[in-house]
Protein backbone atom coordinates (compact mmCIF):
# COMPACT_ATOMS: atom_id res chain seq x y z
CA UNK A 1 0.00 0.00 0.00
CA UNK A 2 1.36 3.14 -1.13
CA UNK A 3 0.90 6.13 1.70
CA UNK A 4 0.41 9.71 0.24
CA UNK A 5 0.66 12.77 1.46
CA UNK A 6 -1.27 15.54 -1.29
CA UNK A 7 0.04 19.36 -1.32
CA UNK A 8 -1.86 22.18 -2.90
CA UNK A 9 -3.37 25.35 -1.49
CA UNK A 10 -6.73 24.95 -3.47
CA UNK A 11 -9.76 22.66 -1.44
CA UNK A 12 -11.13 21.29 -4.26
CA UNK A 13 -7.95 20.18 -6.09
CA UNK A 14 -7.03 18.55 -3.01
CA UNK A 15 -10.55 16.91 -2.68
CA UNK A 16 -10.22 15.57 -6.92
CA UNK A 17 -6.89 14.60 -6.37
CA UNK A 18 -7.70 12.62 -2.83
CA UNK A 19 -11.06 11.39 -4.48
CA UNK A 20 -8.87 9.93 -7.56
CA UNK A 21 -6.57 8.57 -6.17
CA UNK A 22 -8.94 6.57 -4.19
CA UNK A 23 -9.94 4.35 -6.85
CA UNK A 24 -6.74 2.25 -6.57
CA UNK A 25 -6.53 -0.33 -4.33
CA UNK A 26 -2.64 0.02 -3.65
CA UNK A 27 -2.97 3.61 -2.90
CA UNK A 28 -3.67 5.55 0.50
CA UNK A 29 -4.15 9.22 1.14
CA UNK A 30 -3.15 9.71 4.94
CA UNK A 31 -3.07 13.75 4.76
CA UNK A 32 -3.84 17.10 3.20
CA UNK A 33 -1.90 20.24 3.24
CA UNK A 34 -2.32 23.82 1.93
CA UNK A 35 1.00 25.00 1.89
CA UNK A 36 4.72 24.01 2.09
CA UNK A 37 4.90 24.44 5.94
CA UNK A 38 2.16 22.54 6.55
CA UNK A 39 3.28 19.74 4.37
CA UNK A 40 6.74 19.81 6.17
CA UNK A 41 5.20 19.17 9.56
CA UNK A 42 2.79 16.64 7.88
CA UNK A 43 5.64 14.90 6.61
CA UNK A 44 6.92 14.56 10.40
CA UNK A 45 3.36 13.10 11.69
CA UNK A 46 2.67 11.10 9.03
CA UNK A 47 5.75 9.71 7.34
CA UNK A 48 4.09 9.42 4.16
CA UNK A 49 5.55 7.16 0.97
CA UNK A 50 5.12 9.41 -1.76
CA UNK A 51 4.39 13.14 -1.42
CA UNK A 52 2.25 14.94 -4.41
CA UNK A 53 3.56 18.60 -4.06
CA UNK A 54 2.39 21.47 -5.98
CA UNK A 55 4.78 24.71 -6.63
CA UNK A 56 2.83 27.62 -6.11
CA UNK A 57 1.67 27.80 -2.89
CA UNK A 58 1.65 31.19 -0.03
CA UNK A 59 4.32 31.19 2.49
CA UNK A 60 6.35 28.10 2.19
CA UNK A 61 6.31 26.93 -1.42
CA UNK A 62 6.48 23.86 -2.82
CA UNK A 63 10.45 23.88 -4.15
CA UNK A 64 11.45 25.67 -0.49
CA UNK A 65 9.52 22.54 1.11
CA UNK A 66 10.88 19.70 -0.96
CA UNK A 67 14.57 21.11 -0.50
CA UNK A 68 14.10 20.95 4.06
CA UNK A 69 11.84 17.67 3.57
CA UNK A 70 14.58 16.24 1.80
CA UNK A 71 17.17 17.68 4.31
CA UNK A 72 15.08 16.30 6.81
CA UNK A 73 13.85 12.51 5.72
CA UNK A 74 16.92 12.11 2.58
CA UNK A 75 14.28 8.85 1.98
CA UNK A 76 11.26 10.97 1.14
CA UNK A 77 9.95 10.72 -2.41
CA UNK A 78 8.17 13.93 -3.76
CA UNK A 79 6.20 14.35 -6.82
CA UNK A 80 5.69 17.24 -8.14
CA UNK A 81 1.92 17.98 -9.73
CA UNK A 82 1.84 21.40 -10.83
CA UNK A 83 0.35 23.87 -14.03
CA UNK A 84 3.60 25.13 -13.87
CA UNK A 85 6.26 23.97 -16.92
CA UNK A 86 8.12 26.56 -17.06
CA UNK A 87 12.18 26.31 -17.35
CA UNK A 88 13.30 27.73 -13.87
CA UNK A 89 10.52 26.27 -11.58
CA UNK A 90 11.24 22.37 -12.98
CA UNK A 91 14.99 23.20 -12.63
CA UNK A 92 14.24 24.31 -9.06
CA UNK A 93 12.35 21.48 -8.29
CA UNK A 94 14.93 18.99 -9.61
CA UNK A 95 17.61 20.34 -8.05
CA UNK A 96 15.71 20.72 -4.68
CA UNK A 97 15.25 16.62 -5.19
CA UNK A 98 11.53 15.84 -6.36
CA UNK A 99 11.79 12.67 -8.06
CA UNK A 100 9.30 13.19 -10.29
CA UNK A 101 7.13 16.25 -12.12
CA UNK A 102 4.02 15.97 -13.69
CA UNK A 103 1.71 18.71 -14.70
CA UNK A 104 -1.96 19.05 -14.26
CA UNK A 105 -4.32 18.19 -16.18
CA UNK A 106 -2.02 14.57 -17.58
CA UNK A 107 -4.12 11.57 -18.09
CA UNK A 108 -5.03 9.95 -14.87
CA UNK A 109 -2.96 6.58 -15.75
CA UNK A 110 0.22 8.59 -16.07
CA UNK A 111 -0.32 9.93 -12.62
CA UNK A 112 -1.36 6.70 -11.15
CA UNK A 113 2.15 5.23 -12.59
CA UNK A 114 4.32 8.34 -11.64
CA UNK A 115 3.31 8.17 -8.48
CA UNK A 116 4.14 3.87 -8.24
CA UNK A 117 7.45 4.51 -9.73
CA UNK A 118 8.30 7.48 -7.82
CA UNK A 119 7.51 5.02 -4.50
CA UNK A 120 9.36 2.48 -5.81
CA UNK A 121 12.30 4.31 -6.08
CA UNK A 122 12.09 5.74 -9.08
CA UNK A 123 11.94 9.00 -11.37
CA UNK A 124 9.82 10.30 -13.56
CA UNK A 125 9.82 13.17 -16.11
CA UNK A 126 6.53 13.61 -18.01
CA UNK A 127 8.27 14.20 -22.10
CA UNK A 128 6.79 17.87 -22.07
CA UNK A 129 8.71 18.89 -18.88
CA UNK A 130 11.74 16.36 -19.87
CA UNK A 131 12.39 18.26 -22.99
CA UNK A 132 12.23 21.65 -21.39
CA UNK A 133 15.06 20.58 -18.53
CA UNK A 134 17.06 19.40 -20.98
CA UNK A 135 16.75 22.79 -23.42
CA UNK A 136 17.81 24.54 -19.96
CA UNK A 137 20.68 22.32 -19.19
CA UNK A 138 22.10 22.04 -22.32
CA UNK A 139 21.94 26.52 -21.84
CA UNK A 140 23.86 26.05 -18.98
CA UNK A 141 26.31 23.78 -20.27
CA UNK A 142 27.13 26.15 -22.80
CA UNK A 143 27.36 28.89 -20.37
CA UNK A 144 29.59 26.81 -18.34
CA UNK A 145 31.79 25.93 -21.72
CA UNK A 146 29.81 22.68 -21.84
CA UNK A 147 32.92 20.52 -19.91
CA UNK A 148 32.21 16.48 -20.96
CA UNK A 149 31.34 14.32 -18.02
CA UNK A 150 33.84 11.41 -17.10
CA UNK A 151 33.28 8.36 -18.97
CA UNK A 152 30.98 5.77 -18.14
CA UNK A 153 31.53 2.34 -18.65
CA UNK A 154 29.79 0.19 -20.14
CA UNK A 155 27.75 -1.68 -16.97
CA UNK A 156 27.30 1.83 -16.21
CA UNK A 157 25.90 2.99 -18.59
CA UNK A 158 23.48 -0.33 -18.90
CA UNK A 159 22.51 1.18 -15.36
CA UNK A 160 21.95 4.85 -16.94
CA UNK A 161 19.32 3.22 -19.74
CA UNK A 162 17.43 1.31 -17.07
CA UNK A 163 17.05 4.81 -14.77
CA UNK A 164 16.06 7.05 -17.61
CA UNK A 165 12.87 3.94 -18.29
CA UNK A 166 12.33 4.31 -14.69
CA UNK A 167 13.12 1.01 -13.50
CA UNK A 168 13.42 0.38 -9.71
CA UNK A 169 16.39 -1.24 -8.36
CA UNK A 170 15.22 -4.21 -7.90
CA UNK A 171 14.16 -4.33 -11.63
CA UNK A 172 17.63 -3.29 -12.77
CA UNK A 173 19.06 -5.76 -10.61
CA UNK A 174 17.34 -8.64 -12.29
CA UNK A 175 18.01 -7.30 -15.98
CA UNK A 176 21.46 -7.12 -15.42
CA UNK A 177 21.70 -10.11 -13.49
CA UNK A 178 23.44 -8.31 -10.47
CA UNK A 179 22.66 -7.13 -6.35
CA UNK A 180 20.44 -4.27 -5.19
CA UNK A 181 23.44 -3.25 -3.72
CA UNK A 182 25.48 -3.65 -6.72
CA UNK A 183 23.18 -1.37 -8.26
CA UNK A 184 23.23 0.90 -5.55
CA UNK A 185 27.02 1.15 -5.67
CA UNK A 186 26.89 1.89 -10.13
CA UNK A 187 24.25 4.72 -9.63
CA UNK A 188 26.52 6.33 -7.02
CA UNK A 189 29.18 6.29 -8.96
CA UNK A 190 27.36 7.99 -12.26
CA UNK A 191 25.98 10.19 -9.92
CA UNK A 192 29.62 11.36 -9.07
CA UNK A 193 30.57 11.29 -12.76
CA UNK A 194 27.65 13.30 -13.84
CA UNK A 195 28.09 15.79 -11.00
CA UNK A 196 24.51 15.22 -9.72
CA UNK A 197 22.55 14.35 -6.93
CA UNK A 198 19.38 12.69 -7.74
CA UNK A 199 18.18 10.02 -10.43
CA UNK A 200 16.31 13.42 -11.92
CA UNK A 201 19.74 15.26 -12.49
CA UNK A 202 21.16 12.20 -13.92
CA UNK A 203 18.40 11.57 -16.44
CA UNK A 204 18.10 14.73 -17.49
CA UNK A 205 22.47 15.56 -18.21
CA UNK A 206 21.84 11.96 -19.38
CA UNK A 207 19.55 13.24 -21.95
CA UNK A 208 21.18 16.21 -22.89
CA UNK A 209 24.59 14.92 -23.74
CA UNK A 210 23.47 11.71 -25.54
CA UNK A 211 24.52 9.07 -23.48
CA UNK A 212 21.13 7.44 -23.55
CA UNK A 213 18.08 7.79 -25.37
CA UNK A 214 14.60 8.90 -23.85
Amino acid sequence: MTRILIVDDHPVVREGLSAMLATQRDFQVVGEAKDGAEAEQKVEELTPDVVLMDLEMPGVDGAEAIQSIRARHPEAKVLVLTAFDTDERILEAVKAGAQGYMLKGAPRDELFRAVRVVSQGGSLLEPVVAQKLLGRMGQMLSNQGGAPAEQLTERELDVLRLLVKGSRNKEIAAQLYITERTVKFHTGIIFQKLGVTNRSEAITVALQRRLVRL
